[in-house]
């Protein structure tokens, strides 16, 4: 296939960025779209040009570090990870245009890099069971629900990509953070700190500069892990019963 892409150039954070656009032939339908931005990398340095800087790692759709807008749809046009889309959901004379993750919590740091850290400290202020447990229990120690249980893997499955905050237009948090404390509160070894966790969780959510949520549903349309919009329903009920108990002051 022959594409042309229009992707997004910006040296470092204080720098304006634009659209440049660039030819890429021998496009196999087999490639992954980071394979075929490998391709335009490839070319781009034979021709003495800086290559485009964008986030990749496991590149198996498990560890979320791939970030990218494609046509406007945060990983692009299927449901699944950027590493995971292949060539075969575009056509030969394709014109893609390929931009960072838009969020004013998520700066830029060169091109389609963007800065996620504060994901990294909304889970620092509680995403964690902090009362010490010594060596693991034997795995029927503590009785689960299967219905609590099969809800603690659901949302476990958060990668934490951000394609929720990129696909919201308000740019907004509360899925991922949903996502964060479902996971923990629903379960046993999370419920003595369930009231701090969630308090803690969506106020550092809010200092971070995301969105407020308005409950649009582009977030879970977006999740490649398919984490669903009740999660936020269920987060702000454990928000508004801790927020009673929590101390007036």
């Amino acid at each position: 296939m022959r594409l042309t892409l229009r992707v997004w150039r910006q040296r470092d954070a204080d720098t304006p960025g634009a659209m440049s656009t660039y030819d890429v032939d021998g496009i196999s339908a087999d490639m992954s779209f980071l394979e075929m931005l490998d391709t335009l990398n490839e070319d781009l340095i034979l021709r003495g040009e800086d290559p485009v800087a964008f986030d990749h790692d496991c590149r198996e759709g498990i560890c979320g570090a791939c970030s990218l807008v494609i046509n406007g749809d945060a990983h692009g046009p299927e449901r699944t990870t950027t590493c995971q889309l292949h060539m075969r959901s575009f056509r030969d004379g394709d014109t893609i245009d390929v931009e960072p993750w838009r969020a004013a919590a998520f700066p830029v740091v060169k091109d389609l890099v963007v800065d996620r850290s504060a994901f990294d400290r909304v889970i620092q202020a509680g995403g964690y069971i902090s009362a010490p447990t010594g060596s693991a229990p034997e795995a029927h120690a503590t009785p689960v629900p299967k219905a609590d249980a099969d809800s603690a893997f659901e949302h476990a499955e958060c990668i934490g990509c951000g394609a929720c905050v990129a696909a919201c237009p308000n740019g907004s948090a509360m899925l991922f953070t949903s996502a964060k404390v479902n996971h923990l509160n629903v379960l046993p070894q999370g419920s003595p700190e369930r009231e701090t966790r969630v308090l803690d969780m969506v106020a550092q959510m809010d200092a971070e500069g995301f969105g407020g949520c308005t409950l649009t549903g582009e977030c879970a349309t977006a999740c490649p892990k398919g984490i669903p919009l009740p999660s936020i329903s269920a987060m702000n009920k454990e928000w508004l019963r801790a927020r009673r108990k929590a101390p007036r002051g």
